[in-house]
């Protein structure tokens, strides 16, 4: 927690600097904001994150023309907020502005393409349209194995959203196929309390609970509790998330 108060104190001072000697729409004040968006949206707090990115965004409407990359960033992240909060139309609105203008302005294997692919697969995958999420999972994925690295880190987020939809279609072992190559790219490529693996542990145990394995799914959920204990604020929903489920599967055995 001490680090994203320290960010944001930190992330502060800069803007009030740059609010005394910058004119009001200038492209530096916006990066401010959303440094400042960005950490309130690391801590869950998604209201604040909004009010940031949103701030960030009319400045960039303002300073840069219509297709500019930066303003995909805002429109992507402002569907990111969206997507966490559960309002998943609007999610898909911003992720479809900032998906055209990454279309009209990158080559066409370019990783930011791939990045807006996954973003409105993970929609469609939040409201329950499976087989659309893999389908735009799998256009991300074809993009980021011709443009990274195998142990790439991003690689992995596409193995671990592709690994979800196959959970929920049913699928456990498909599943935990594309979970487990996930996942041993981030051991590798992560420092070992980082948050993304506590997803990755989340979503294996989530897989072997509902498989009916709850001493299995149980061993994963502690791990994730442990890493997110160490690397999130107390009251961060993804902590609260994985408290709750080991309470649940552990009532199961």
């Amino acid at each position: 927690m001490g680090d994203y108060s320290k960010a944001l104190e930190f992330y502060e001072k800069a803007h009030q600097i740059f609010e005394k000697t910058l004119p009001p729409n200038h492209p530096s004040l916006a990066i401010s904001y959303n440094n400042i968006g960005l950490v309130y949206d690391n801590m869950g707090d998604y209201s604040k994150a909004l009010e940031f990115y949103e701030k960030a965004l009319k400045i960039k409407e303002k300073a840069l023309p219509p297709n500019h990359p930066n303003l995909a960033n805002s429109y992507n992240n402002i569907g990111q907020v969206y997507n966490n909060m559960g309002d998943y139309s609007k999610a898909l609105e911003f992720y479809e502005k900032g998906h055209q203008i990454n279309e009209k302005s990158l080559p066409p294997n370019h990783p930011n393409l791939a990045g807006s692919y996954n973003n409105i697969g993970q929609v469609y995958n939040n409201m329950g349209d499976y087989s659309k999420a893999l389908e735009f999972y799998e256009k991300a994925l074809k993009i980021k194995e011709k443009a990274l690295p195998p142990n790439h880190p991003s690689l992995a987020t596409s193995y671990n959203n592709i690994g979800q939809v196959y959970d929920n279609m049913g699928d456990y072992s498909k599943a935990l196929e594309f979970y487990e190559k996930s996942h041993q790219i981030l051991e590798k490529a992560l420092p070992p309390n980082h948050p993304h693996l506590a997803v990755s542990k989340h979503d294996i145990g989530l897989t072997y609970e509902d498989m009916g394995e709850y001493s299995k799914a149980s061993q994963f959920y502690q791990r994730a509790v442990d890493i997110a204990q160490i690397s999130l604020p107390s009251n961060h929903p993804h902590l609260q998330l994985y408290r709750q489920r080991l309470q649940n599967v552990k009532k199961k055995m």
